[in-house]
């Protein structure tokens, strides 16, 4: 376990590019290195989970995680993914409450915690405040987002948009084409809201129109025009620095 650890650079020399605590100075992020607890998490182990009480905040080192929260019917379902530089439980952490959801490791995990005081004393610094005002902005924006989709697109625009933003969020692998995130079906239409069966449907009518190819449960993506034009919210332009990622 220790050699593991060794992995994991003090927060001044963190070469994340999506780090939040990057806008503090090095004598803060040395004073939060000397106060965290490095942990590594294998693939399918639970970070924390929804109702347990939060003393602290986790951030990616390495790694994958995806958040679910449980439905009224005892189903998982998928609300957001992190990765490298990205913060876990800061919600919690803020308004003092149980965690909202469960965090997974989806491969393994290379994760730093943070206690909440150390966390609450580096808000005092006015540009980390606002990357953490931003965070929660974007989460309340992407919530919005969601649920608008949910209620006013198709299924086939759904999921369509639900790979695109796979690729966003994780780019592809360097053959150009496949997903660098591997799911189930059941999680791809739990975040495209809808059932596991339909997903597997519409995945294969994507293959037919020959917008995408499955490998397992690897998806390649062979024709972005295609799929960009079923989920009816992106252009190409605006994914061009997304597909050699």
């Amino acid at each position: 376990m220790k050699s593991q650890f060794q992995e994991i650079l003090s927060c001044a020399n963190c070469e994340n590019e999506n780090r939040i605590f990057g806008c503090l100075p090095n004598n803060e992020l040395e004073k939060l290195s000397a106060h965290k607890n490095k942990n590594y998490f294998k693939k399918g182990q639970v970070i924390f989970y929804e109702g347990n009480h939060s003393h602290g905040i986790y951030c990616v080192y390495k790694g994958k995680v995806k958040i679910s929260k449980l439905g009224d019917e005892g189903k998982d379902q998928i609300v957001r993914f992190a990765s490298e530089g990205e913060l876990l439980g800061y919600r919690s952490a803020l308004s003092n409450e149980p965690y909202k959801a469960t965090a997974t490791a989806m491969e393994d995990c290379y994760i730093c915690y943070i206690p909440k005081e150390k966390f609450k004393e580096v808000l005092s610094n006015k540009n980390f405040s606002m990357e953490i005002i931003q965070l929660l902005t974007n989460d309340l924006k992407n919530s919005e987002e969601n649920l608008l989709n949910i209620s006013q697109k198709a299924v086939k625009e759904r999921i369509a948009e639900t790979l695109i933003n796979l690729m966003k969020r994780f780019g592809l692998e360097s053959d150009g084409k496949t997903l660098s995130i591997t799911l189930t079906r059941r999680e791809i239409g739990d975040i495209a809201g809808t059932t596991t069966e339909t997903t597997i449907r519409t995945l294969s009518i994507f293959m037919k129109e020959g917008s995408i190819k499955l490998n397992g449960k690897n998806i390649l993506i062979t024709n972005i025009d295609k799929l960009v034009q079923t989920s009816g919210s992106f252009s190409k332009i605006e994914l061009q620095r997304f597909i050699n990622k």
